[in-house]
């Protein structure tokens, strides 16, 4: 099998969660250490961070692996869900996972997991693992796919935890209250290590408290530590950072979001530093500075055009939406459009109630199974009081949103990672930017390109 083949394989004989949804979720750990012992436990083989929570995850996980990487550590990073390409999902010191070596895993392995029927998450993370310890990665960032608890993720033994915040979502699984949410989560709290919690409410900060203290686990929260004392935009447009630990610390990610984010961040690299990782000033600098670039991170609050502006964002459920919903406020602009579609297991009212009235919307689906068609979107938003056309896809929408905007109006694109995954797929911008992540010279992915 070629590359593409082997991608059509893993995702119709194991269930894609990120194109069906919760057909593809198999609770329990029982696959997981099957598998796990068949590839003699390559978890045990390197150091490891474990980080869930709703939202933040991404950004946490993206920017310790850059941090990492800055101070000379081999750095391994397992996070989901991709927007282009598979390979995004594992990666070393930011070059994702070769072709090659997803096609061999397959080939080699298949006798073995087949009669065991793994979803596709099983089977990718029994894949980054060992794919980490071939190639002796210093220390891996694991990112949980969904929970925590049960997550198949959860059988590593980490330096440290990290919960970013926890809010609704995944509730079919997870649990319809914020106390259910959090005990799931907060399964991840192992015994001695330490944990970060980066957000809590009154629901869930007992929960954690609680977990923490069943394992003699030492817990941190960072809203009480509260390292980040202050933040400004400087002339470049860059966002700058007042901290207990560092001056003038400037963030490449944008949105209001990356305060909580950063708050809980500093919180980690001062247990990072406890727990014997080398980390000095300038490596934290250059890792939260040059996040994108080392990691190959995308989507987040990314600016894509400018004149008008063009900014796409993966925040899909009510905690995202209210960040995105709050940095909009900010934004200055003559009209605002708003290019929108979402999966059909979310808090759909939910996040449209949120929106604002005043924009322009552009009602459209991304090209999974789980997509809410366009209609049935547009209908449900106009009992929010929103309006708009209807869109067969992401590239017909955008396009019509910038026909219709002048140069100082802002277009903001999604609702779903998978309606920003379907942006950054046709974007000139994104292209290039990926072939950069990917360490892919010019000349030769033009080529390709043109093959």
């Amino acid at each position: 099998m070629n590359y593409e083949e082997t991608l059509d394989y893993l995702y119709n004989s194991a269930p894609l969660f990120q194109h069906i949804g919760k057909d593809a979720y198999k609770a329990g750990l029982e696959n997981t250490y099957l598998l796990d012992k068949y590839f003699n436990h390559p978890h045990r083989q390197f150091r490891t961070i474990h980080i869930a929570g709703t939202n933040g995850k991404g950004s946490c996980s993206h920017t310790l692996a850059a941090i990492l990487q800055s101070a000379g550590y081999k750095t391994g990073l397992y996070t989901s869900p991709h927007l282009i390409d598979f390979r995004e999902r594992i990666r070393v010191s930011g070059i994702p996972v070769s072709k090659e070596y997803v096609i061999d895993f397959v080939e080699k392995h298949r006798a073995f997991f087949e009669p065991l029927h793994p979803s596709f998450f099983e089977l990718t993370t029994a894949m980054a693992f060992n794919y980490f310890a071939q190639s002796q990665v210093d220390v891996a960032i694991i990112e949980v796919g969904l929970g925590g608890r049960i997550d198949c993720t959860n059988i590593i033994r980490p330096d440290l935890c990290v919960i970013t915040n926890i809010s609704f979502d995944h509730i079919q699984f997870l649990g319809n209250t914020l106390a259910k949410i959090a005990t799931e989560k907060a399964g991840i709290i192992k015994e001695k290590t330490p944990v970060v919690i980066g957000e809590t409410t009154p629901e869930t900060k007992p929960i954690f408290t609680t977990r923490a203290k069943e394992v003699n686990a030492p817990i941190y929260f960072a809203e009480e530590e509260q390292l980040l004392h202050s933040s400004s935009i400087n002339e470049k447009g860059k966002r700058i950072y007042q901290t207990t630990d560092y001056l003038n610390l400037e963030g490449e990610l944008e949105g209001l979001c990356q305060l909580k984010n950063t708050n809980t961040l500093l919180s980690a690299i001062r247990l990072l530093k406890q727990a014997g990782h080398q980390l000095t000033e300038s490596n934290i600098r250059k890792g939260f500075s040059q996040v994108c670039e080392l990691t190959g991170l995308m989507g987040r609050w990314q600016k894509l055009e400018s004149e008008p502006t063009l900014i796409c964002d993966t925040g899909h459920n009510v905690g995202g939406i209210s960040y995105i919903i709050e940095q909009l406020k900010h934004q200055k602009y003559e009209r605002l459009h708003i290019v929108i579609g979402m999966v059909n297991d979310k808090d759909i009212s939910g996040v449209l109630s949120m929106l604002p009235k005043n924009a322009t919307y552009y009602f459209t689906k991304a090209s999974v199974k789980r997509a809410l068609s366009e209609k049935e979107l547009q209908s449900l938003a106009m009992q929010s009081g929103l309006h708009g056309d209807t869109y067969p896809d992401v590239e017909t929408a955008v396009t019509a949103a910038k026909e219709k905007a002048n140069k100082n109006d802002f277009i903001f694109v999604g609702g779903s990672s998978f309606i920003v995954a379907d942006l950054l797929k046709f974007h000139v911008y994104s292209v290039h930017f990926y072939r950069k992540s990917l360490g892919i010279p010019k000349k030769i992915f033009l080529f390709a390109i043109i093959l």
